[in-house]
């Protein structure tokens, strides 16, 4: 196995992709596309849901056998819902050689880090990944091999992570093309919740709010402002629950600014709706620098 040795060079011989929808999909086409490891293997509930990707020469095998994987693997990507990941990983993790390194792609990380932050088998090592790309679509179908292209990935080491793994990783989504940002667990869970978790609950809100007859009237910034409200239920449900306490400080963050609109409105105030306006494109417009 190539990368037993634990050096910061080494790529992964065999990488094991459990959950091969648009972002498992994605990492895949970019390993192959890369020739970042010689063979990569995609593990789903239904391998003929796979088919998209073994065509196009993304996956060399597929499996419903999570531990089959995992025993060929040296490095396992966990790209399931958030609330199914730990325990994945403690089920692959049994059956790893030392030396393997398990990751995943999940929105939340505190109550994964959590968990699997001992109890793993010697030589096994989990460090979470977020690779902030996406879309509201779902499915290998979708997946694109320069998804990752320029995107940051955030990187949560524990404090048991050690050096060797945390940059093995490192260099495993550089090589995808991402930009990689470490932070702790909890760090990441609030700065989703602002950017990720919050937004969605918005739209979503903004989405349900739309009356039947007034549907033909809405247009472009309707539909921009609410396209990620298409996004899979079950998927947001655990992930709005993983990170409850931190949506739930955000959600209280906009209310007090929801209601400053509302004041001014009701006061019919203008200046003070024209300031949290122009506030709120100064900080929309300083993305576009960022």
């Amino acid at each position: 196995m190539s990368e037993q040795s634990g050096t910061a060079s080494s790529r992964p011989e065999t990488v094991a992709i459990i959950g091969v929808g648009l972002i498992g999909g994605s990492i895949a086409a970019a390993v192959k596309t890369r020739s970042i490891a010689r063979t990569v293997i995609g593990v789903g509930r239904t391998p003929a849901r796979l088919e998209p990707a073994v065509s196009r020469g993304w996956l060399d095998r597929v499996t419903t056998d999570v531990s089959a994987a995992a025993r060929e693997a040296d490095l396992v990507i966990f790209c399931t819902p958030v609330n199914r990941i730990a325990a994945g990983v403690r089920e692959a993790a049994a059956l790893c050689r030392p030396g393997t390194l398990i990751t995943d792609a999940g929105s939340v990380k505190g109550s994964i880090c959590e968990e699997l932050s001992d109890g793993l088998p010697h030589g096994v090592e989990f460090i979470g990944s977020h690779p902030l790309a996406g879309s509201e679509k779902q499915g290998c179908e979708f997946a694109d091999s320069n998804l990752l292209e320029g995107r940051v990935c955030v990187i949560t080491p524990m404090e048991s992570s050690t050096g060797p793994a945390r940059d093995r990783l490192k260099q495993f989504w550089t090589r995808l093309g991402a930009t990689v940002r470490e932070l702790s667990p909890a760090a990441h869970d609030r700065a989703l919740a602002e950017t990720s978790h919050l937004p969605h609950v918005i739209a979503a809100t903004l989405a349900a709010t739309l009356s039947i007859e007034n549907r033909p009237f809405a247009a472009t910034g309707f539909r921009d402002t609410t396209r990620i409200a298409s996004g899979d239920p079950d998927l947001w449900t655990a992930i709005l629950l993983a990170n409850a306490d931190e949506v739930l400080r955000s959600l209280q963050k906009n209310e007090q600014i929801t209601e400053r609109f509302r004041t001014a409105l009701e006061s019919s105030d203008a200046e003070s709706l024209k300031t949290l306006l122009n506030a709120a494109k100064s900080n929309r417009d300083a993305l576009n620098t960022s």
